[in-house]
């Protein structure tokens, strides 16, 4: 998603896909083929791993998720991956539905390269999805998340209070919207309502515990306002770290090295603890 003066790209430089990423492609659990990367990093092989969920109209080779992955892989290997409907990624956006299972099949890929801990960290509709994710595979299954980051993300489904969303939800339910999401911005987009509707975000929350769980939010978002992380960390009840980030605007675009940095750095601690039980 797009955002405001708030929201306008952190400069850093961008981290390529290099000759030491891996990339394949994916299989979900329902048949959609993934586009996935995968880096390294410094640690130990079975170190921590962060996967990327991205923001609605991303990819894995737009320039700031790979900036994004290029900070985080400072400190962890880094999975990153082109939701459905997104890049070189098939099907169709169900814009934070069936991707859950695009999540699943990035952290099983994770998982079989010899990651332990992985921490899942989403923006905009990927914070969304690694929340609903993480309520949904609990337990010793290969698709758990080890810890959770969302960063940006709504708290409700049909949210219509802001300009952005009011334009968002017209390219997403007209056809000339979705005309507009494959020509101008890349993504295909599916042109059916939900059935059923998913669980939604804040229902979700309750759910992760013990879990651990970030939410980091800009306080001049134009998308999301602050009553969205409030009433994600209220729905944890106290099992939720908040971070609101002055001056800070909406997803990947708006998150400097710095916040991606303390992100990273809060995420490779979740391993340490987790290590020391």
């Amino acid at each position: 998603m797009g955002s405001g003066p708030a929201g306008q790209d952190a400069w850093s430089s961008v981290q390529p896909i290099t000759a030491r990423s891996r990339r394949v492609m994916l299989r979900t659990r329902d048949g959609v083929p993934v586009e996935a990367a995968y880096d390294p990093g410094p640690g130990p092989a079975n170190g921590p791993v962060i996967v990327l969920a991205h923001g609605f109209t991303g990819d894995l080779e737009r320039p700031h998720v790979r900036r994004a992955a290029g900070v985080f892989a400072q400190g962890a290997a880094v999975v990153t991956f082109s939701f459905r409907g997104h890049g070189r990624s098939g099907g169709r956006s169900t814009v934070g539905d069936r991707e859950v299972l695009d999540l699943v099949a990035a952290v099983e890929w994770a998982r079989s390269l010899g990651h332990e801990h992985v921490v899942t960290v989403g923006f905009s509709m990927g914070g969304s999805v690694v929340l609903r994710h993480a309520a949904l595979h609990r337990g010793r299954t290969e698709a758990r998340s080890d810890a959770v980051v969302a960063v940006s993300a709504p708290a409700r489904w049909y949210y219509r209070g802001t300009a952005p969303m009011r334009r968002l939800h017209w390219l997403v339910t007209r056809p000339a919207g979705r005309i507009v999401g494959r020509v101008g911005l890349r993504t295909r987009i599916h042109p059916h309502e939900w059935d059923p509707v998913p669980l939604s975000p804040v229902e979700s929350v309750p759910l992760i515990a013990p879990t651990p769980l970030l939410i980091v939010h800009g306080d001049r978002d134009p998308y999301f306002p602050l009553d969205h992380p409030r009433m994600l960390a209220a729905a944890a009840g106290g099992g939720a770290e908040l971070w609101l980030e002055q001056g800070m605007g909406h997803a990947e675009h708006a998150a400097d090295d710095g916040l991606l940095a303390r992100v990273r750095d809060w995420a490779t601690a979740s391993w340490t603890t987790a290590t020391a039980e």
